[in-house]
């Protein structure tokens, strides 16, 4: 079996419960995820998934036609996604309803305005597969780096999700001076916003981990977490995936289409000034209308002391 879904972590972490449902329904199947290498780690985690290295749709799929059994489309409604999938000539096709040219593919049709986690669990239901939308669980890594840490996670993968770093500088400061441990994580990338969060926190550089951590070393920091504070981003699917306490900052995107499951999570934003332009060079007014104290009251509700 062979899946697609050549996007980056957020994107892979909502696609958790249709992957679980997959392994459960097709276990005489190697199932194999096609995605980016730099998630390798994760995909690990998923357990029952080997990764086969593919990044966007510029390049065929890279398995020769005829060997793929059962081809799932999981990452979008085509036509170019659907036939990278036919150009291997599966005995078997899962995916959204296609009639463009070139892509002649049954299924249900596709609904913008669905969570992305209902989306692909319930495109499975449409083939008869059973699935639950609410199975994100991944495993956990062997070392859960710094057990009880708060995990601040300022950076996100577009500017239009940036909260300001002077917020984050005093949600992070607040939670240090109630004695809470603090670490900072992000990319190599995001290093310098990370360690400005520090100064402006008054924590020492050492307790900024963004650009030291690989994918695997984040998992275990965020599963051994007491809470995560992060944008609308890869982090905080990991905060959902292991049930750990997060609240989550929304700006562009609707907490509706991408927002955690039920359980210890809180989404703030401000619906009404939302402008959904996620490739703006400026934040969003819906996460920029959030201010530091709604995270601090956020995270009292979920029981956790602040100052």
């Amino acid at each position: 079996m062979l899946v697609l879904r050549a996007l980056k972590l957020g994107d892979l972490l909502v696609a958790v419960p249709a992957l679980h449902a997959l392994g459960r329904a097709f276990p005489e199947h190697r199932l194999r995820l096609a995605a980016p290498a730099w998630l390798a780690p994760i995909v690990e985690l998923i357990g029952g998934v080997e990764l086969l290295d593919m990044v966007g749709l510029e390049v065929p799929v890279p398995l020769e036609p005829g060997i793929v059994d059962v081809a799932v489309n999981l990452h979008g409604a085509g036509p170019q996604s659907h036939e990278r999938l036919d150009a291997l000539a599966p005995r078997r096709r899962i995916g959204y309803l296609c009639r463009a040219a070139g892509s002649s593919w049954d299924g249900p049709a596709w609904v913008e305005q669905m969570h992305e986690r209902e989306r692909w669990t319930s495109l499975l239901g449409w083939y008869g597969i059973e699935a639950n939308p609410l199975e994100v669980d991944l495993d956990v890594p062997a070392s859960l780096v710094v057990p009880g840490a708060v995990v601040v996670h300022p950076g996100a993968g577009s500017a239009s999700r940036l909260w300001p770093v002077g917020h984050f500088g005093q949600v992070a400061g607040a939670l240090a001076r109630a004695g809470h441990r603090v670490v900072i994580t992000g990319d190599a990338a995001e290093r310098p916003r990370a360690l400005e969060v520090a100064r402006l926190a008054g924590l020492p550089p050492g307790e900024v981990l963004a650009g030291r951590l690989d994918l695997s070393a984040l998992a275990g920091l965020v599963a051994g977490s007491l809470l995560v504070v992060s944008a609308d981003t890869g982090v905080a699917h990991l905060a959902s995936a292991y049930r750990r306490p997060s609240v989550v900052l929304f700006g562009p995107a609707p907490a509706s289409r991408w927002g955690p499951p039920p359980g210890p999570h809180r989404v703030l934003t401000d619906e009404s000034q939302r402008r959904g332009e996620v490739d703006s060079p400026e934040p969003d007014p819906a996460l920029v209308a959030v201010r530091p104290s709604q995270v601090l009251a956020a995270v009292a509700e979920l029981g956790i002391g602040v100052l």
